[in-house]
């Protein structure tokens, strides 16, 4: 099955504070469970790790209390009626958890799922194999569906309104289409981009979600949840230290846990403490912010290179050799949300506390001080102004 560049957003999510640990008694699900990730870990599989670590029921998904709420009567009515539910498109960064709630609506409705990608997309005719396919109640997970082709978008809006397609037999004058019904399903759309989205694909979805990134608190109840599933044992505040730098994303909590867990079993006790964290993260160039050597690499060359902005996305892209899609979608939206960096309608700009981050001072006419006074200067990119004021995505 193709895989997106996000790798289906593997991330796993926490679960509540009612895990029981595991020295508790498991119930037949926990311990099928549990064998899956000891077996994950001992064939040395990253991503079947990540994947046992998900939360298998809305109950026990961390945060997003809103989505859960609303997503669970959507749900529990669809149920109740002993129809499929709405079409339901997610958006969000990379990480939250869009794949994991895709696969608890499948498993609370009792329905298989079917994951492919909009990348793996590229004809008609390729959705057209995957909806023939299909069976009544059938849940199918379209990752980064933004990046469908534009053929497979415009077969996806009668599947989705009327649950047909039309199938073209032939070429040319003598091409004939021939009405394919398919059964009721229910399609979970993700996106990192919900702006590149055609209106009419939007407007066909039921229900839209948004995911917000993770608190502190809330990745430190994941943190701790995962630690219990791997047998990695956290005192002394090594959970919270992990949390803090984890850039509000459960994925990247999972995966810096596990990086932790290393550096303890290899060059401490085996115990994640707070100074062990600490340290270990540093190792990792993790700072205490959470930012990382893109994040990093992006102020620097913004600051120093540039003093301070405006500049255009692709510039900034090419002077830390990185694809523009990186930068965006990976770096941009925790810098923003961190306040160091702001997007103007001229291209990016620098804020003080990315200076004082850098441990830079910060210019007395900087491009942030301009453009907070309403006065944008600076050489952004041509086309930067229709970009930014017209895709609230970028």
């Amino acid at each position: 099955m193709p895989h997106s560049d996000d790798d289906l957003d593997t991330a796993a999510d926490g679960a509540s504070t009612a895990y029981a640990g595991p020295d508790a008694r498991l119930s037949a699900a926990e311990d099928a469970h549990l064998r899956t990730l000891t077996a994950a870990e001992a064939e040395g599989d990253e991503r079947a790790v990540e994947a046992a670590l998900r939360p298998r029921t809305l109950d026990e998904v961390v945060g997003q209390v809103r989505v859960r709420e609303q997503l669970g009567l959507v749900l529990e009515a669809a149920r109740r009626r002993g129809r499929a539910p709405d079409h339901v498109l997610l958006s969000g960064p990379p990480g939250l958890g869009k794949t994991t709630l895709a696969m608890i609506i499948a498993a609370e409705m009792g329905s298989p799922l079917r994951l492919t990608s909009g990348p793996a997309i590229t004809h008609a005719g390729d959705l057209a194999a995957i909806l023939s396919g299909m069976v009544e109640g059938d849940v199918l997970f379209v990752d980064e569906i933004h990046r469908m082709s534009r053929p497979a978008e415009e077969m996806l809006y009668l599947a989705m309104e009327d649950f047909r397609v039309d199938v073209v037999i032939g070429k040319g004058p003598g091409a004939t289409a021939i009405p394919l019904e398919i059964p009721p399903f229910t399609l979970v759309g993700a996106t990192t981009r919900a702006g590149l989205l055609p209106g009419p694909l939007r407007d066909r979805f039921g229900f839209t979600a948004h995911l917000e990134f993770y608190e502190p608190d809330e990745l430190e109840l994941i943190v701790r949840r995962s630690a219990d599933l791997l047998g990695v044992e956290l005192a002394g505040g090594g959970a919270a230290e992990i949390a803090s730098r984890s850039r509000g994303t459960p994925r990247i909590a999972n995966r810096l846990l596990r990086r932790v867990r290393d550096y303890a079993q290899v060059r401490a006790d085996g115990v994640v403490t707070q100074p062990v964290a600490r340290t270990a993260l540093d190792l990792y160039e993790v700072d205490s912010s959470g930012l990382d050597r893109l994040d990093r690499a992006v102020l620097d060359v913004l600051c120093r290179r540039f003093g301070g902005g405006p500049v255009g996305v692709s510039t900034l892209a090419v002077a830390v050799g990185e694809e523009r899609e990186t930068v965006e979608e990976v770096a941009e939206p925790f810098l923003v949300r961190s306040g160091l960096l702001a997007r103007t309608p001229r291209g990016r700009v620098a804020t003080p506390a990315a200076w004082e981050h850098l441990g830079l001072p910060v210019p007395a006419a900087s491009a942030w001080g301009a453009w907070v006074g309403g006065q944008p200067g600076g050489a952004g990119e041509p086309g930067d102004a229709a970009l930014f004021d017209d895709d609230p995505s970028t």
